[in-house]
Order: C-alpha cells, then sequence, then structure tokens
C-alpha cells in the first residue's frame, strides 16, 4: 500500500461550486462536440469503436477528451487496474510527491477550471494552494479520477489487453475483464500506456531471474515492505526510483539499504526540465531525422539527477550506504542472501543481502509489447529508417519505434499488415520521434492534441463519402419564417 500523504480538510461545497463552473465553461465550448462519423458493426450487428484507447491515465484521458472535442464519440477507454490505481502513481511509483512543479496544467483541454491549481483551490482553498510545495502521488490520482469523471469519460476499468490483431480492415482486441475474456473491435487504437508499455521493465542478465520474488524485484513490482523489517536491502542503481526504493524500505524498517552505482558521482542537471517548453513540445516532430536523433542521443546521454527532495529523504534514515563506482558484475543466491560481485577501483568486492531491488529502469522495444506480437515483427524501428553519424550510434534509441505523425506505427516492409497504422503509440516509444510529449505530464495535453487531430484527419479521409452524402442530405432551410422562403424546395420541412 502506497503512503498517502495527509491533505488539507476540504471545503464544504467548494468542488461542487466549481464543478458548475466546468459544466458552464464545458456547455460555452459545445463539449462534446457533436458527433459526425457513422456507426459501424462487424458480423451484421456487433458494434466496432471509432477509437479504442488503452489506459486510463493521463495520457489516456488527455486523448479520449481530445477526441469528444472533435465529436469522435464513439469511443471507450480501458484500463486494467481498479478506480483510482490507473498510472504508476499509487502502485510502483515510490516518490512522496510528483517530479513536476505543482504549476503545471497537465491534460486539462486548454480549459483554466480543468487545470489540477483550478481543482486544489475548488477543493481545499488558496490557502492549501499557496502552502502546497509539489503534488503528492495520490492527490494527483484523484485529480486524475475527477477529471474522468467531470468530463463523463467512457473508461471501463479491469479490463486488460491481452492482444491487438489484425482483423479486415480494423482491429480485434482481445481483452480480459472481470466476465472473462471477450473480443472487441475498433477502427483504431491508441496505446496510452506511459512508461512501462514502450517494452517494460529492463532486468540485467547478470541478475537471475530465478531470485524474483522472494529474493530480488524490480523497482516497478510490487514489494512487501513489510517483510524486509530488520532486513538488509541491495539496490543497483542510482536513478530517482532507486532512491525512491531505498528510502521506502528504511522507512518501512529495513536494517539498511546499500546503493550501488556505476557511476563516480550523481549527475547535476536535468535537461529534460530544460527541454520542457512550448518549442519542444510541438516542433520536436517536425524536425529532420538527423536533428530529431542528434536531439534524444544528447538529452539520453545526460542522464538525469534524482530530485533533490528524493536525496533529502533518503538522507534523513539511518542505514543508508551510498557505493559510487561500484559496478555489480554477477548476482548469485546463496541460502537464505543475495551475493553480489562488484567491480570497484580497489578490485572486485563480494556483498550480501537479504533481497536486492533492481532499479535499472524501462526499456522501449516494440518487440517486448506482449500486446503487439501479431504486429512486432513488421514494426518500423529508428534502426530501419535512420543511420546515424559516426559517433552518435546509440543501439536503446534505434530499437525505438518509428512514428508517424499522429503516432502511429510505421511498416517495416511491404508484407506489413495494412492494420498496423491504426495503432497509435502515445507512450514513452514515442520519444525518439515525437520528443517527451507522451512520457511527462508537462506535454500531456500536447499530446492528446495531436492524436486526436491526426484522427480526426484519418477518419476524414476514410469516411468522405458519407460525410459528403451528409452534407448533400443537409436541409435546413435558413430563410424559414421571412418572405423569401419557398416551401416547396424543402418537402419535409
Amino acid at each position: 500500500m502506497m503512503k498517502r500523504i495527509a491533505t488539507p480538510v476540504p471545503i464544504a461545497g467548494g468542488l461542487a461550486r466549481h464543478e458548475a463552473q466546468v459544466k458552464r465553461d464545458l456547455a460555452l465550448l459545445g463539449f462534446p462536440a457533436k458527433p459526425w462519423l457513422h456507426p459501424r458493426t462487424i458480423n451484421a450487428s456487433e458494434p466496432v469503436l471509432d477509437v479504442a484507447i488503452i489506459g486510463a491515465g493521463m495520457n489516456g484521458i488527455a486523448a479520449a477528451s481530445a477526441l469528444l472535442a472533435k465529436g469522435i464519440v464513439n469511443i471507450r477507454v480501458f484500463d486494467a487496474n481498479e478506480p483510482g490505481r490507473e498510472g504508476p502513481w499509487n502502485r510502483y511509483a515510490r516518490m512522496d510527491t510528483l517530479r513536476s512543479p505543482k504549476t503545471l496544467t497537465g491534460p486539462a483541454l486548454g480549459i483554466p477550471s480543468l487545470t489540477f491549481a483550478a481543482w486544489y483551490m475548488a477543493s481545499f482553498g488558496e490557502a492549501a494552494w499557496e502552502a502546497l510545495y509539489k503534488i503528492p502521488n495520490a492527490v494527483w490520482v484523484d485529480y486524475l479520477g475527477w477529471l474522468q469523471r467531470v468530463l463523463d469519460l467512457p473508461v471501463q476499468h479491469r479490463t486488460t489487453l491481452s492482444k491487438l490483431r489484425p482483423h479486415d480492415g480494423l482491429l480485434a482486441l482481445d481483452i480480459e475483464t472481470a466476465e472473462g475474456a471477450k473480443t472487441v473491435f475498433a477502427r483504431h487504437v491508441v496505446l496510452a500506456t506511459g512508461r512501462g508499455g514502450a517494452g517494460g521493465d529492463v532486468w540485467p542478465d547478470i541478475v537471475p531471474l530465478a531470485l524474483k520474488p522472494a529474493f530480488a524485484a524490480h523497482s516497478n513490482d510490487p514489494i512487501d515492505f513489510d517483510k524486509l523489517r530488520g532486513k538488509s536491502v541491495g539496490v543497483i542503481g542510482g536513478s530517482a526510483s532507486a532512491w525512491d526504493n531505498a528510502a521506502t524500505a528504511l522507512e518501512r524498517g529495513a536494517a539498511s539499504a546499500a546503493m550501488y552505482l556505476r557511476r563516480p558521482h550523481l549527475p547535476q542537471i536535468n535537461k529534460g526540465r530544460g527541454s520542457a517548453n512550448p518549442g519542444y513540445f510541438h516542433g520536436w516532430g517536425a524536425l529532420p531525422d538527423a536533428e530529431r536523433w542528434a536531439l534524444a542521443a544528447y538529452l539520453d546521454d545526460r542522464l538525469a539527477p534524482p530530485p533533490h527532495e528524493t536525496v533529502l529523504r533518503a538522507l534523513r534514515s539511518d542505514g543508508l550506504d551510498i557505493r559510487f563506482r561500484h559496478s555489480v558484475a554477477a548476482v548469485r543466491r546463496e541460502g537464505e542472501q543475495v551475493v553480489l560481485d562488484i567491480d570497484t577501483p580497489e578490485g572486485r568486492i563480494e556483498r550480501r543481502h537479504d533481497f536486492l531491488v533492481v532499479a535499472t529502469g524501462f526499456q522501449v522495444d516494440a518487440a517486448s509489447i506482449t500486446e503487439l506480437v501479431d504486429f512486432a515483427p513488421h514494426v518500423a524501428r529508428w534502426s530501419d529508417r535512420y543511420t546515424p553519424p559516426t559517433g552518435l550510434a546509440r543501439p536503446a534509441l534505434a530499437r525505438a519505434p518509428y512514428l508517424g505523425p499522429g503516432f502511429e506505427l510505421q511498416p517495416r516492409g511491404a508484407d506489413a499488415p495494412a492494420e498496423l497504422s491504426r495503432i497509435h503509440l502515445v507512450n514513452h516509444g514515442a520519444l525518439v520521434s515525437h520528443g517527451a510529449i507522451a512520457s511527462d505530464i508537462p506535454g500531456v495535453a500536447i499530446a492528446g492534441e495531436r492524436v486526436a487531430q491526426a484522427l480526426v484527419a484519418r477518419f476524414f479521409r476514410q469516411d468522405i463519402a458519407e460525410v459528403r452524402r451528409d452534407l448533400e442530405a443537409f436541409d435546413e432551410p435558413e430563410l424559414k419564417d421571412t418572405p423569401f422562403f419557398k416551401p416547396e424546395d424543402f418537402p419535409h420541412s
């Protein structure tokens, strides 16, 4: 169970009054817009979704609300988790607060009353807002849940996508629900599945998988920290999640937590914050491949430091042991302990722990996205479309999918299924193609708007015959109740 930071006492009636303002704002903007697509069916009577969105976290909310704002209403958002457990924040994100500043707007559709700040002030008052430093994880999730409700998004929880398949110009979604397995069909699918949805965790070969779960876990796994009380914990890595897990273990009663970092010191500058501006968010995808690759390589080379709050949190606990220039070469189990062989400047040493946390981050690799197994061999990677100059080769970036302007997957070869481009990867896998707009909170609304605009254009092209017929059938008389009205021209009016 994640730690929940105490929030101020809610203002009686404050949120209800604010929701009345939200309702008015949405009505003034005509949200949701009038539908303009014709319903589709398969097998004579089974309905076909225009868009299925996988993931009801911030990217899923942004995409769904942007689609509704454009009159694409035959959509559904599927999330594997219980309500309030969407995204990482109440699951494996073990920091106390978001990394981003509290002033970020998030998936707010550009509407001030939908921003986090407006929601928080309406709920707890302006004094509480002024006193807030950064947003607690659980409070952010409460806000996202409120957005789902106030925007009336069609979210279906406890639903897991197990596989995507091509099906006669549509996409078949094999899903697991509380009622059992079923298949739904959609014209397009948006994978808004976060950092983990682009290929899963990085698990180094030096750590035997057999150690899981009794003796080791990835930092993104569920971990019962209460069982580590009084134990010695080792942590491989120096990322923010490594510090979060070390701090959590110590706060929950672990006797010690030793962190092993290959680097000689912590990075000092977060270049990601330096690129979090509208120029990068809007302009990255329009750059030539060489420029996009060079930027991605530059940012990839300059590792982000853990936030200072995270470091200070870990340092507050006794038992923290930070080992720089300690590269773990091999891991094995001996009895009830995990043994680490570690290369140091003074030579190889051996360290023993009761439990090991592997904080080695996420990978981006379409071949490891389980629900895309039927499509993965046909997905174009950056290595298929661009060869970097000498000195800029980055194998991890080369595995990233090469996406189109609407986040759509691109074919690797002529034998790719035609339905491939109906899949839109609005998650961390879009980083090289589109920058960080689908990875981090500051750009999430831009990602949602971009995929929605792309889908509007696709649907308009695909359905132009029907759209044209609707235009030709439109016969609302403009001059009714004037002397110039000719009723004989409108027999059905």
